[in-house]
């Protein structure tokens, strides 16, 4: 009512200036830069007002033991948060708390929820938010927002009667990247050094502990301040789990799933070579998709391994290629498959021709044990098994297509890491400054020796090739097991 009667006599009043004979030009141009500057300042505490953070009681329903397949991260973890849990101990000692844990590693690995059971860990309250949720295009609200943000932590924990609170940061490569980057304003700069400067506050005796858990999956992109010790004290690395990880992941996830009989999780936690713990969670949702699909009461072993080659090729496509182009694929993909079986017995665990996400066809290996040093020897065999599809069509139908176009860059850049690795004739060389035609040449030189070795095999079992491709244009999609009864005789070890 007040802002409507005040709009009323200004106008008044510049009316009866204007008749009067006075200039109201300059009072009509201060009055506009004084609503433009009352517009922005009323948008920026909007704004900042807008951020909106909800503070959770301690232990958000995650505990430590629902978390599978990290238990080098939860020890690390713990061992740090220990200095939370026991807040007299620190404070006879002498010992500067822990103010922040960055938690780094692949998406899809479970650092929200490490985050999340370390509340739970420390009796503190939880606020979560993310790194985009601070940056605008108005200067000074980021730094209003990360201030905000504190306060929120520290007064909810009051309120709760807590002794800490916990603020989860996912992102934060958004909200830290190294200053400097954008010239345009230095809005992401302010927002970096309010950061720092409450990292900085933070103290043993302080009412409430404050803790900053972040997340990212771009630690190289932080800026060095933000990593210094003082702020985020403690890195923990959350990796892909290994086999025995999947396993136990796998088991978390089937708790409350009607499994039948023949569901063996040893063989899907070895199936799933690289896939994190959100992929097997989705894993163990598809299955039951399919297994709803089909009217079942019970989830099989075989719908969780074909939601394994959805989770990891995408949905079958409706599409269907003509019947030249399955011909092509299926002589394709069972070239992959007898290198692999060559190379590796009992390697191939399934042949489908069946399109599915960009794929028309798709071989599938049984991963290997774990391993994470490679010899030549390997490096060459998986080249060769790369390889092979595109030669297979060679022989059999007189030339090859684009659908090899994936399998060459792999394969180049499996030559590569021969030769960044010293495992080449040029022996230990700097990539960086190698001469490009001598890279060329080594490159090709390791390509054509493998492709003479899969080009002589295959030319001696062309029959046997014959004879699979036509049993899959029929099937559309075979077994392992299948696939060596009818090759088995045809491929000499």
């Amino acid at each position: 009512m007040l802002k409507e009667i005040g709009l009323g006599v200004g106008l008044a009043l510049l009316i009866f200036l204007w008749v009067s004979g006075y200039d109201i030009l300059p009072l009509l141009i201060i009055g506009l830069a004084a609503g433009a500057l009352f517009y922005l300042a009323r948008s920026r505490g909007m704004l900042a007002k807008n951020f909106n953070t909800e503070p959770m009681a301690a232990g958000p329903g995650v505990a430590f033991s629902d978390i599978g397949g990290q238990s080098t991260a939860i020890s690390e973890l713990k061992e740090a948060l220990d200095f939370i849990k026991d807040q007299e101990t620190i404070v006879r000692l002498g010992i500067r708390p822990i103010k922040g844990i960055l938690l780094t590693g692949p998406p899809g690995t479970g650092k929200t929820l490490l985050a999340k059971a370390a509340a739970g860990y420390t009796d503190s309250v939880f606020v979560a938010c993310s790194g985009s949720e601070f940056i605008e295009m108005y200067a000074g609200v980021g730094a209003q927002r990360v201030r905000q943000l504190f306060q929120t932590a520290r007064s909810s924990a009051l309120k709760q009667k807590k002794r800490s609170a916990l603020i989860f940061i996912d992102e934060i490569d958004i909200l830290g990247g190294k200053r400097g980057q954008n010239t345009s304003h230095h809005e992401y700069d302010q927002t970096l050094n309010q950061l720092l400067v409450e990292l900085d506050g933070m103290k043993t005796n302080d009412r409430v502990l404050v803790l900053v858990v972040a997340a990212t999956n771009r630690v190289d992109m932080l800026d060095q301040a933000l990593l210094r010790p003082g702020r985020f004290d403690r890195q923990v690395r959350v990796e892909l789990p290994d086999k025995a990880g999947r396993l136990e992941i796998l088991k978390l996830h089937f708790r409350n799933k009607p499994l039948a009989d023949d569901v063996a999780l040893e063989d899907l936690a070895r199936e799933t070579f690289g896939f994190s713990g959100a992929h097997l969670e989705s894993l163990a949702n598809e299955g039951a998709i399919l297994a709803m699909r089909e009217g079942g009461s019970e989830i099989r072993q075989a719908h969780f391994m074909e939601a394994i080659d959805k989770v990891m090729m995408g949905e079958k496509l409706d599409r269907r290629p003509s019947k030249s182009e399955l011909e092509r694929v299926a002589v394709h993909e069972v070239g992959h498959a007898l290198l692999s079986e060559k190379i590796r017995p009992g390697s191939v665990s399934m042949l489908t021709i069946t399109p599915r996400g960009q794929a028309l066809g798709y071989m599938r290996q049984a991963p290997e044990d774990d391993t994470y040093l490679h010899t030549r020897e390997y490096l060459e065999n998986q080249i060769q098994v790369l390889l092979a599809g595109s030669i297979a069509e060679e022989l059999i139908l007189n030339g090859r297509s684009t659908g090899a176009g994936n399998d060459f860059e792999q394969a180049l850049r499996t030559a590569g890491q021969i030769i960044r690795c010293g495992m080449s004739e040029l022996g230990v060389v700097d990539p960086d400054i190698l001469p490009a035609d001598l890279r060329y040449r080594a490159l090709t030189g390791i390509i054509r020796n493998q492709e003479k070795k899969v080009r002589d095999f295959l030319g001696r079992v062309g029959g046997v090739i014959n004879q699979v491709v036509h049993i899959l244009l029929t099937e559309e999609k075979i077994s392992g097991e299948y696939f060596r009864s009818l090759t088995k005789k045809h491929i000499a070890h």
